[in-house]
C-alpha cells in the first residue's frame, strides 16, 4: 500500500529504543495511589478491634469514624456480643459537633434495640438542632417501640422550609426542581460588608424556590426555599408510622397512598399498608375503650 515510503531508509540511524521502566513506574504509582484511596474509603474493609477503637477516636477524620460505625452496625447484625465494648464510644460520638457523625450514630444505635444506653441517647437526638439527625433518631426509636419521635416522623412527610440566616442580597440560588442532598449549596447571601454567607441544604429532597429570587434583598428568618421530602426518608417514615402512627396521621399517609409526584410505586404501596395498620389500630383502641 505505501511502497518504499513505508520502510525506513537503509542509511538512517536506527532509532534508540526508550526503556519502558519510567512509564511503568509512573503507572504503578497511579495504581498504588488509587488502591490506597479505595482502601482508605471503602467501608467494607474489616477492622480489627484495635482499629475500631482507634478509628472511633479520629473525629478529625470523619470517614474513619463512619467506617468504624458501619463495622459496628454490621457486627451488631451478626449478634457479635464482643462489639458491645464499643457502645460507650458510640454514645459519646452521638454528641459530636459534626452532623454527619451524629446522624450515623443514630442509625447505628437503632441496630440494637436491647441497649438502654442507645435508647436514651436516641431520645436526646430527637431534640438535635439538625433536622436530618432528629429524623434519623425518630425512625430508629421505633425499633425500641418508642413513639416519642412521632412529631418528627410526621414532619418527614411534609415540605421543609429553609430560612435565610442573614440579612442581605440573594446570589446564585438553585432553581425550582433541583435535587439536593444534605449540605448542597442552595444560595449565597451577600451581606452589607460584601462578604457572603452560604445557605446549605439541611435535608435531601427537591427544591422549590419561595422567595429566593436573584438579587432580592432578604431578612433573617425569611423563607427562601421549600424542600419536598426525599423518597428514602418518606419510605422510612411510613414504615415507622405503620407501628406508631395515629388516626390524625391518616390524611397525610393517604395522600401518599394516592400517589405523589416523583415518588416511586413502593412509596404508594407502603402508604396504603400504613394507612390500613393505623385504621386497624385505631378501631381496636376504640372498641377497647367502649368495652371498658
Amino acid at each position: 500500500m505505501g511502497g518504499d515510503n513505508s520502510k525506513p531508509a537503509m542509511d538512517a540511524k536506527p532509532e534508540k529504543r526508550r526503556s519502558p521502566w519510567p512509564l511503568a513506574l509512573v503507572a504503578g504509582l497511579f495504581v498504588v495511589a488509587a488502591f490506597f484511596t479505595w482502601y482508605g474509603t471503602w467501608f467494607g474493609r474489616n477492622l480489627s478491634d484495635d482499629d475500631l477503637s482507634s478509628y472511633l477516636k479520629e473525629e478529625s477524620k470523619p470517614r474513619h469514624v463512619q467506617h468504624a460505625l458501619f463495622q459496628i452496625a454490621e457486627r451488631i447484625s451478626k449478634h457479635d456480643e464482643g462489639v458491645k465494648k464499643f457502645y460507650p464510644q458510640v454514645v459519646e460520638l452521638s454528641k459530636s459537633p459534626m452532623t454527619e457523625i451524629r446522624q450515623t450514630t443514630a442509625w447505628v444505635m437503632g441496630q440494637d434495640n436491647s441497649s438502654e444506653e442507645f435508647h436514651q441517647a436516641l431520645l436526646r437526638l430527637i431534640e438535635d438542632r439538625e433536622p436530618i439527625v432528629r429524623r434519623n433518631a425518630a425512625v430508629q426509636l421505633v425499633r425500641f417501640n418508642d413513639g416519642r419521635g412521632l412529631p418528627e416522623l410526621r414532619a418527614i412527610l411534609k415540605p421543609y422550609d429553609v430560612q435565610a440566616t442573614a440579612q442581605g442580597r440573594v446570589d446564585n440560588a438553585l432553581p425550582d426542581g433541583a435535587n439536593v442532598t444534605f449540605g448542597t449549596l442552595m444560595a449565597r447571601i451577600e451581606k452589607s460588608d460584601r462578604t457572603f454567607e452560604e445557605l446549605r441544604a439541611p435535608l435531601p429532597g427537591t427544591v422549590k424556590r419561595v422567595a429566593a429570587a436573584e438579587n432580592k434583598e432578604i431578612q433573617p428568618g425569611e423563607t427562601l426555599f421549600s424542600i419536598a421530602p426525599d423518597g428514602e426518608f418518606v419510605w422510612e417514615a411510613l414504615r415507622a408510622l405503620y407501628v406508631v402512627g395515629e388516626r390524625e396521621d391518616l390524611g397525610e399517609v393517604e395522600r401518599y397512598a394516592q400517589g405523589v409526584e416523583r415518588m416511586p410505586q413502593r412509596i404508594k404501596e407502603q402508604a396504603a399498608q400504613t394507612a390500613r395498620a393505623i385504621r386497624d389500630r385505631s378501631e381496636k383502641k376504640s372498641s377497647g375503650s367502649s368495652a371498658q
